[in-house]
């Protein structure tokens, strides 16, 4: 006998799935289009349930029967055209005037037969979410990853923000209205955990707000917070970026209770569009942000810019939508936190705010989203009001975020050393995460009973400098440069000269020139084992520098640098007067023995500290500032001779090997 095991989370996801199939099947619609009209059929449905005593939401057998032939069927379609108007009507905020479903008449009363049994009012909010969570994501993941947030980092910052009942929450990037969601999860658990259904309701219609520049997937929003609340929530179809009164007057119709909405939010969670969306360059607009322009003259005033990008200006207007001492919870490209070119917006958030915590998350976080940008977690607390903070930030490095980083996100789950899946008490496959760890970590930050580690760790705020991000500050690297500047090390521009003056052969187009890429350095054998003879004209852009024997070539870009494949190379005589990337500096020992320093660029000292000071999500790279403030280990002078020796004669004994090797032949 065939046991039923489905769920009815599954059964409603099936029905959704089959009026989606059907429709895209005869309607040649693409899928996009086909969601879009599902929407408007789930709001004529839900607006039927709660408005109209008597069901309008509905059609019988004959009716059926004859617009599957193809028939008229002028009952059904008087009563679903009344329907559609109030319905509309009621949510004119989301519909625009005289807005129609664009579908055959067969396929809405296919739509409406699957639904018209089901209850959605009466159904399980777990059971009704779940179903259009699951439904969303399978329709729109791969064209609308953008609006998208993963749950494992929506609930991240649910549980560090832990919002209250009493917290008005607003998302003005809110997508699908994850943040909103998860948030209101949160607070039935917790503040409203004994509350009854009509206490619920009045949190969500007060509390919940969300701001969506996108129509459809501000639709896409409000039916899932009307699934998963059985309320109203305050989603807006509007663009969070643009003049303050024209946003606050959008929001100001959600419910009539918000008619000046400045400072009033307690909380603001968002995961904005960045930089790679394209930058904001209306002149006008940006002169309402202090970060709308990095430039200013002699009298204060803002110069003109070529624009913003978007991801900067959502930390300002979030900021405008925080009471004082309000919390964001703000997803931002690692750039925004270590680039030296966005020092002015670090300012500005220290200016405004107290750093409660900085989450750094893994690659392929958002790669099932549809990007690969680099990405951390900014948790700030508006200044002002009479709320204390912790003196300290809170760092945190999530490096198993659950899932793969591939287009469908799979579930990477526990393993033991044989392969097998490792299974919780219940039986259940446990998922291979770090999250739970972070979120107990912060816990114990906030009792005090927290220890550091490299992964979580807290300094003092006011060790918090230009920069941002958890790799500058983590406790490893910080107690190497402290024992480094107790044994008197020594900053390298101190001892070498850094140069990186475009070479004059540049200006000869004809003339043939040996070439060395990055990739054409040994690792192991601090040497070039490779370059490639061009005419200059030939020549990539980032061909820039000329090279001498004896000089000693460094990555400062690439994703290497820092790490044990970091490229260092010593010049022979064979390439002196070649030309080499922009991607290295030429360091001439000034006060070291060049073989002295090259053994000291593969320690862990010098890498860690490029590591540290490296920034750039896309291609990670090196400042000159702040590779000359590096500091060097010298030893005793009786050491450091020693250490340059050995290097010396390893390198020939390199050369020697190689003499050797050629001299072998084999003939036939």
């Amino acid at each position: 006998m065939d046991v039923n095991t489905s769920t009815p989370t599954d059964k409603l996801y099936k029905t959704f799935e089959e009026i989606h199939d059907h429709i895209y099947a005869n309607e040649g619609l693409s899928t996009q289009q086909v969601f879009s009209e599902m929407l408007k059929i789930l709001f004529l449905k839900v607006f039927d349930e709660k408005n109209n005593k008597q069901k309008l939401f509905l059609i019988n057998l004959g009716e059926y029967e004859d617009i599957s032939r193809g028939k008229e069927s002028t009952s059904f379609q008087n009563r679903f055209q009344s329907l559609k108007q109030n319905a509309f009507g009621y949510f004119s905020d989301l519909f625009k005037p005289n807005e129609d479903i664009e579908l055959k008449l067969s396929s809405v009363g296919y739509a409406v037969n699957k639904l018209q049994n089901i209850d959605l009012s009466a159904s399980s909010r777990d059971v009704k979410g779940l179903a259009f969570q699951k439904f969303v994501h399978s329709t729109q993941r791969g064209e609308r990853g953008q609006f998208f947030t993963p749950d494992q980092i929506i609930k991240l910052c649910v549980e560090i923000i832990q919002p209250t009942d009493n917290d008005k929450v607003l998302d003005p990037a809110c997508g699908s209205g994850g943040f909103l969601s998860e948030s209101m999860k949160y607070v039935f658990d917790h503040s409203l955990k004994s509350s009854v259904g009509e206490e619920k309701k009045k949190y969500v219609k007060n509390n919940l707000f969300g701001i969506e520049i996108n129509s459809m997937i501000a639709r896409m929003a409000k039916m899932r917070m009307i699934l998963e609340g059985d309320g109203y929530s305050n989603i807006v179809t509007s663009d969070s970026l643009a003049n303050w009164d024209d946003v606050n007057h959008d929001i100001s119709k959600t419910n009539g209770q918000l008619r000046d909405y400045q400072y009033y939010f307690d909380v603001v969670m968002t995961n904005p569009p960045f930089g790679t969306q394209g930058k904001i360059s209306n002149e006008t607009l940006l002169q309402e942000y202090k970060l709308g322009s990095k430039q200013q003259d002699q009298e204060g005033k803002k110069n003109k810019t070529s624009g913003q990008v978007p991801d900067i200006l959502f930390i300002e207007r979030s900021l405008n939508f925080l009471k004082e001492g309000g919390k964001l919870a703000i997803v931002l490209p690692n750039g925004d936190l270590e680039n030296s070119s966005l020092d002015y917006v670090r300012e500005f958030i220290k200016d405004k705010t107290d750093i409660l915590a900085v989450i750094k998350l893994p690659t392929d976080t958002f790669i099932p989203f549809g990007t690969g940008v680099k990405t951390s977690i900014l948790f700030l607390q508006k200044k002002g009001g009479n709320i204390k903070t912790v003196d300290k930030v809170f760092f945190g490095l999530i490096e198993k975020i659950g899932y793969e980083g591939n287009k469908n996100g799979t579930i990477v789950y526990k393993k033991d050393s044989n392969g097998n899946k490792i299974k919780d008490s219940h039986g259940n496959n446990i998922i291979d995460e770090d999250l739970t760890d972070l979120i107990n970590a912060y816990k114990q930050f906030l009792t005090g009973t927290f220890k550091d580690t490299d992964n979580f760790f807290a300094i003092d705020r006011k060790e918090i400098k230009t920069r941002f991000d958890l790799e500058y500050y983590k406790p490893s690297s910080r107690d190497m440069e402290k024992k480094l500047n107790k044994n008197n090390a020594v900053r390298l521009g101190e001892l070498v000269e850094i140069r990186k003056n475009k070479s004059i052969k540049l200006k000869q187009p004809e003339l043939t020139v040996k070439y060395i890429e990055l990739a054409d350095i040994n690792t192991d054998y601090f040497e070039i084992s490779n370059f490639t003879s061009s005419k200059v004209h030939d020549l990539p852009s980032r061909a820039s520098y000329e090279i001498e024997e004896g000089d000693i070539l460094t990555a400062v870009a690439g994703n290497a640098i820092g790490t044990n494949k970091h490229m260092s190379a010593l010049v022979p005589k064979i390439l002196s007067g070649s030309i080499c990337t922009n991607g290295f500096r030429i360091l001439k020992a000034k006060k070291i023995d060049p073989y002295y320093l090259l053994y000291y660029l593969k320690t862990p000292y010098f890498l860690e500290q490029v590591y540290k000071y490296r920034t750039g999500a896309a291609i990670p790279s090196i400042s000159d500032t702040d590779l000359a403030n590096i500091l060097v280990f010298r030893p005793s002078l009786k050491k450091e001779k020693e250490i340059a020796k050995l290097m010396s004669e390893s390198i020939k004994l390199r050369e020697e090997a190689k003499r050797i090797l050629n001299t072998i032949a084999l003939e036939l």
